[in-house]
Formats: C-alpha cells, structure tokens, sequence
C-alpha cells in the first residue's frame, strides 16, 4: 500500500488538534469541492484525498494507528494495536514515515507471536493480513443545497473514484445533517465490505425565506389601500402561489400565521411546519395633486 502523508495532505503539522484539522478540512473542501470546479479531474482526486485524509485524522482511533504503523495502519486490528500498546510501543521509531519496517530489538517475541514470524516487516506484516477480509475506508464529503432544493426529494449526482453515485435527499433535510450511503466508499479487502460514505448536506440561505426549525418566516409587502380597506394578496411560497386574506386596518408589522405552509418535516411526508408572513404596508410614492388634496381631506375628517 503505498504511503499518503495525511497531515502534509491537509497542511497542518502532526502534533494538530482535532479543531484544526476540521478547520484546515473545510478550507480545502469548499476550495475543491467538484461543484466549484467543475469538469477539473485533479480537483476532483484532490478532493478526495483530502476526504480520506480527513476521514482518518478526525478519528482518534485510527489517526493514532496511522500515527504508529504508516501505510499499513489499516491492516492492524484494535486488538492487535491494543496488545502493541500494552506492551509500551515502540521505544525507537525505525521506519521512515509510511514504511511499516521495525526494528524491534526486545519485541521480537511480541511480534512473532503477534504476526508469526522470527521478526517484523512490511512483507510479514502484509503476509499475516492475507485472507483476512476488511472493511474499506469511509469517506465523508459535503454537499450545499439551495433551500427550495431541501423543500422537495431531489435526486443529485456524485462522481467517486470515477463512478456516478445517485443520491437521493429526503425533503426536510436540515442544514448540517448528514447522509450515510453504506458501502459507496473505499473498496474492501479479501471480501470484505466496502466502507460509507457520509455526506454532510448543507442548505443555503435564502434572501426570501428564514427557517427556524420546520418553520418559515417571510416578508409580504403590501400597499397602504389594502392595508387600511382590507383585501386579498398573493404569497410567493415554495409550494407556489397562494392567496390570504388582509383584514382592514391592519397595522405595520402584523405577523399572519398560516398552519402547515412552512417547511416539510424530514421524513414524515405530508406533514408540514407553520408559514409566518409580517406584513410590509408600502406608502404610495409620487403622489398626485389629486391624491394629495384627498388625504388632506381625510387628515380633515380623522382629526374633527
């Protein structure tokens, strides 16, 4: 197998906290993501060597087996490594960074009984993991989603290790949520299954609509007329057009509350959170001589 340096891969040193290499991720994510550069096949492997680097840094179980066996980290069962550590490690790293070649001086016999051999080498290391199935590495990657996309089931497309996956994402999903599709991951060794893949979904902001949890908020403006007579006005929903009702003399501010008009709850089809509408009364700009004398009549007639 060959050696990928992980902490080189996400520019951070070996000696990083969990926090900076989750914020050195995300830097390189958004940088790569396939939906910025599109159709580019070397942002696309670089995006997914920084997932898999990623995927074994921000796991402290398998950053500290990377961290002690290199390139072979995978191939060492937690009990293999906890019988390793309980013997107090290595005392002198003797390997370069990825090869799994020890000199073992007193652990020998640690080893041979470990791996079944007079001594310890990459060679002996890969012949003892032979027919031994495994599963393939998991992979994590991020997807944004514009808000009316969340509103319905979507089905979207990812390219991994140059195959297309088809994802579907349930209506409601919430921003930060994430996705697992077993088995789309890294290939599995000897029969192995193959590893997951999760997918953070995140869903972007929109100018029209603010979510709070299953509910909506939204501004509707409406003219001064309608606002003091009453009347009808058209919403602009994600669902589509709907029409409510403007009682007379509604104030600046007012704040309508339409039962099950808001956002669909995650999988539970045909249940829907609230819709919020605060009412924007418009003045009328650009009056005429016409308008301006009525209302100085009607100032008239209120003030009496």
């Amino acid at each position: 197998m060959d050696y990928k340096d992980y902490y080189q891969i996400l520019g951070v040193n070996k000696k990083a906290s969990s926090e900076e290499i989750k914020k050195a991720y995300r830097k390189l994510a958004r940088k790569y993501h396939p939906d910025v550069n599109p159709n580019d096949k070397e942002a696309e492997k670089k995006f997914q060597e920084i997932n898999e680097a990623n995927e074994v840094l921000s796991d402290s179980k398998k950053r500290e087996k990377y961290d002690a066996y290199g390139a072979d980290w995978a191939r060492v069962s937690d009990e293999q490594h906890a019988q390793w550590n309980q013997t107090g490690g290595y005392q002198q790293q003797a390997h370069a960074p990825g090869s799994a070649d020890f000199n073992m001086g007193d652990f020998s016999d640690f080893f041979s009984s470990m791996f079944g051999g007079g001594g310890f080498s990459t060679a002996d290391f890969r012949q003892s993991s032979r027919g031994r199935s495994m599963k393939g590495q998991d992979y994590t990657a991020e997807m944004h989603i514009p808000l009316e996309k969340a509103y319905l089931d979507t089905q979207h497309a990812l390219n991994m290790d140059g195959k297309k996956i088809r994802i579907t994402i349930p209506a409601g999903i919430k921003d930060g949520q994430v996705i697992k599709l077993a088995g789309k991951a890294g290939a599995g060794m000897h029969g192995g299954p193959n590893g997951d893949l999760y997918i953070t979904i995140f869903v972007d902001p929109d100018i029209r609509f603010e979510r709070k949890g299953d509910d909506l908020y939204m501004v509707q403006p409406v003219d001064l007329y309608t606002a003091l007579l009453g009347g009808d006005s058209v919403l602009e929903t994600l669902s589509g057009k709907i029409k409510i009702k403007v009682k007379e003399s509604t104030q600046n501010g007012t704040t309508l509350r339409l039962k099950n008009k808001g956002f669909p709850i995650y999988r539970k089809p045909g249940t829907f959170g609230d819709l919020y509408v605060r009412i924007d009364i418009k003045l009328p700009d650009h009056l005429s001589k016409e308008e301006r004398d009525m209302i100085k009549k009607l100032k008239e007639i209120r003030n009496k």
